[in-house]
């Protein structure tokens, strides 16, 4: 994530989701689309059985995108599963992170998602 990123506060590194997508907004678009119905998907999932395997499956997601909150928050839950934990409060930040990366892709999609 740039400064500029860092400093706005933005839940998605541009650069680095434009590099993964080679600058082609066609593609940017469907990627991100993927990630909103994929985030939706495994938040589901998690919420009705926490699974270390679908908190990394949403982590591998969120950093194909640059959405560095949502992978950070994944990985903490992933871990917290791993070692047993029911993984609660990490749960939690996840879904807040998804929930501002998805809001930041929805206004960026404008209408396209």
């Amino acid at each position: 994530m740039n400064d500029d990123e860092r400093m706005n506060g933005s839940p998605i590194d541009l650069r680095h989701l434009a590099e993964q997508t080679f600058g082609n907004a066609e593609l940017e678009a469907e990627v991100l689309r993927l990630f909103l119905k994929q985030s939706r998907d495994c938040l589901d999932r998690l919420s009705a059985t926490p699974d270390a395997g679908i908190a990394h499956l949403l982590l591998g997601s969120a950093r194909g995108i640059g959405a560095r909150a949502v992978a950070e928050a994944a990985s903490a839950l992933e871990s917290a599963l791993l070692r047993g934990s029911d993984g609660g409060a990490d749960l939690v930040r996840l879904r807040e992170a998804v929930a501002a990366a998805t809001a930041f892709v929805e206004a960026r999609l404008g209408g396209r998602g």
